[in-house]
């Protein structure tokens, strides 16, 4: 039975977990946006250390002490390698990658910040073979907040079945599409308008559903053995 005193304590520690994601999710858009700005993407080598720095952050505060945190940094490290190798094994398909997949898994079953921790290191790593430039800090805090809302998800008790986790991975592939074509406009001449916008997604439509249903097969063939697996881990090693 919880003491009243358990009860504060464990409130508390989940309200300053939830202030460090929000302030997470102000500073790296923000972070963005100064880099688009004010360096006119220039700059992005130190928005992308920025963006890596934040993300860490809010991650490695939720370590226990111990050895759990070595092995909590294995697992996360295995799922990282996968997105990335996933990414590569697909290269030759545009749109039709299992990243989001493996970032939605991960942030549904080891919790939000290693939701974000998957989904950012994963563009940061795959970008040294297809290349860094300043879509990479865009595409780092789009994936990552894509695992992010998935951890919170879970943490609410939802997205625990095959199909809402199916659905979730199409509406992230359309988030994804919608978030990462601010950036192409932007790109242009560092600024935004709605009709150039429209344009970019109207032209990008084809590609969001390949991505749309390539998240989704990927989830009907990995969210069952890959998530058993892991809280199989969760359980033997108190991760």
């Amino acid at each position: 039975m919880n003491t009243p005193k358990t009860v504060i304590n464990t409130k508390s520690a989940s309200a300053k977990r939830m202030l460090r994601l929000l302030a997470m999710c102000i500073l790296i858009p923000t972070s963005l946006a100064l880099g688009v700005m004010l360096w006119n993407d220039r700059q992005y080598p130190l928005v992308i250390l920025i963006i890596t720095i934040i993300g860490n952050i809010p991650f490695f505060l939720s370590f226990e002490r111990g050895q759990i945190k070595t092995r909590r940094i294995a697992v996360l490290a295995v799922m990282i390698a996968l997105a990335v190798a996933g990414r590569f094994l697909f290269a030759a398909i545009p749109g039709f990658k299992p990243v989001t997949a493996i970032v939605v898994i991960s942030g549904l079953c080891l919790g939000p910040e290693a939701g974000f921790m998957t989904g950012s290191m994963s563009a940061l790593l795959s970008n040294i073979y297809f290349g860094q430039g300043p879509w990479t800090p865009f595409q780092m805090f789009v994936w990552g907040l894509i695992g992010l809302i998935a951890g919170l998800l879970s943490m609410r008790g939802q997205l625990t079945k095959t199909i809402p986790v199916c659905l979730y991975g199409a509406l992230a592939g359309g988030i994804y599409s919608l978030l990462m074509d601010i950036w192409t406009v932007v790109s242009v001449d560092g600024t935004f308008t709605l009709a150039r916008y429209l344009a970019v997604i109207t032209a990008s439509l084809p590609t969001t559903v390949i991505y749309i249903i390539s998240n989704v097969l990927f989830l009907l063939l990995l969210f069952q053995p890959l998530s058993k697996k892991l809280n199989r881990l969760k359980t033997k090693y108190g991760i």
